[in-house]
């Protein structure tokens, strides 16, 4: 026999207190009258003042998971969502936030992490540097073909006029990895975006052309990037899941004939079960294989596989952060009295080119190899000579035995991945004792564990949070560490 699932309750007028992990929000609640202590439950698109009535989805023994059925009485802080979208795609869950409130939450959320996770001592935190375009600010988006297109629930109940097709053009819905919501306008990207994506989703319908369905791993159409850049160059690259040069000509020369302000028009043909194009070979169907992005007086060579930051304004600014914390940015010093530099996890090596002029020398290594090509093309298109790049796993490139080999360095920038540095990498870094490390992170929270491993060695004495994604809970933080003085001794 089954076993029952126990009811969850539904709880009235609860007081939404506070912002959370993830882009939620909390309240602190009894579930019954006669428990003794109260619990979070974490509610998604609500606001600190709302007084709503909640479901309670999912119960841990020290916190709970809900959402609102009724909205009591909307916070003051409350503004009106711009994107027709927000609720349902799952990206900008913060859009009936302040922006000035975002950055408040953004900054606390890196306070709570270097004091809860990191337990480590710290200066105070700077206000979250702000974006200055929080709308159309990002230089790239990449949309998924499927066809299981996700209905809303307006649109099965016949409240609103829902397009009849079954196939999508859009982003994945949360918790639901063969579901895709269609997409119609999205303010993220200059609306050269929308018209694109708008002009090939209804000429694949007309033209019959068939989208990708994730279980049977078939379909012609699987993916779209566009990448319009404040270079005023623009990147389109479409994946298709099958090979058929007549439909895929077809397509995309009248994309091209459509859309002339497309200076690279480019193409991949995947067959793997995974989305990744970083093992396939990228096709050049019109103009450049390439586009390049300024960065004040430097540019950077941008493929389709390369990482660049999606916001381009808000990069300069992030890197000019970084640049500050390392004593890089004075470009009065002369040749001998300039740092050693070593960037780890380069990337396609924009901070190193970035701070390269105010360096003797930069050493960048990043995992990935084409990456590195990158970084090495845009040293040479900046006529930057003192920079030198090396691929590999980080742990095992930066040895003791490197460092002998090329220097000891000044300062170390350091950018990981969301999941921070592996252990040995610490342990090296903490080896070489560089003066100054400068911290650039994306998740505050494996930053801080990475700090608490430093800390034996060095002292946090400046930290700053940057917006990089308006809208969201996302925060890039840039920390400076100093080696502490008992260490020269």
């Amino acid at each position: 026999m089954a076993r029952k699932q126990k009811q969850l309750p539904e709880l009235n007028n609860v007081e939404i207190t506070g912002v959370a992990a993830e882009g939620k929000a909390l309240a602190k609640i009894k579930l019954k009258e006669t428990d003794a202590d109260t619990i979070v439950v974490f509610v998604p698109f609500a606001a600190p003042g709302d007084i709503v009535d909640l479901k309670i989805d999912k119960k841990k023994h020290s916190y709970a998971e809900g959402h609102i059925i009724k909205m009591i009485s909307p916070s003051e802080m409350r503004v009106s969502p711009k994107c027709q979208n927000f609720g349902v795609c799952g990206g900008c869950r913060w859009q009936h936030l302040p922006y000035s409130e975002q950055l408040n939450f953004k900054r606390q959320q890196v306070v709570d992490a270097l004091q809860r996770i990191g337990k480590i001592d710290i200066p105070e935190v700077k206000p979250t540097l702000g974006s200055d375009s929080t709308w159309e600010y990002r230089n790239k988006m990449e949309y998924t073909f499927s066809n299981k297109r996700w209905r809303t629930w307006e649109e099965m109940r016949g409240e609103v006029e829902g397009n009849a097709a079954t196939d999508a053009l859009g982003f994945h819905i949360p918790g639901s990895f063969d579901k895709v919501l269609h997409i119609e306008n999205c303010p993220l990207q200059d609306s050269i975006g929308d018209r694109i994506r708008n002009f090939i989703y209804e000429y694949a319908l007309e033209k019959g052309y068939s989208f990708y369905d994730i279980k049977g791993n078939n379909g012609l159409l699987r993916t779209l990037m566009i990448r319009p850049l404040i270079s005023g160059q623009l990147m389109v690259c479409m994946v298709f899941g099958e090979k058929d040069d007549e439909r895929i000509k077809e397509l995309l020369t009248a994309v091209a004939e459509k859309f002339p302000e497309i200076t690279s028009l480019v193409y991949v043909i995947n067959r793997k079960v995974n989305d990744s194009i970083a093992d396939q070979e990228v096709l050049p169907f019109k103009g450049s294989p390439f586009v390049e992005e300024k960065m004040g007086d430097l540019k950077f060579r941008i493929s389709a596989k390369s990482f660049y930051q999606t916001n381009s304004l808000q990069a300069e600014r992030l890197y000019q952060t970084a640049a500050e914390f390392g004593g890089l940015a004075d470009k009065g010093k002369e040749d001998i009295e300039k740092p050693l530099v070593y960037d780890l996890y380069t990337g396609a090596g924009t901070i190193a080119n970035f701070v390269a002029r105010n360096a003797r020398k930069v050493i960048g290594i990043e995992y990935v190899e084409d990456a590195i090509k990158d970084a090495r093309i845009n040293s040479e298109i900046n006529n930057i000579e003192n920079t030198e790049f090396y691929a590999g796993d980080m742990k095992n490139v930066l040895t003791d035995e490197f460092i002998d080999r090329h220097g000891h360095p000044d300062v170390m920038i350091i950018d990981p991945p969301r999941a921070g540095m592996h252990e040995d990498v610490v342990k090296v870094i903490l080896n070489a004792s560089p003066e100054v490390i400068v911290y650039v992170s994306c998740n505050p929270a494996t930053q801080a564990r990475d700090l608490a491993l430093l800390d034996e060695k060095y002292k946090v004495t400046a930290v700053q949070p940057v917006d990089m994604f308006p809208h969201t809970h996302h925060v890039e933080n840039v920390v400076k560490l100093e080696i502490k003085k008992q260490n020269y001794e």
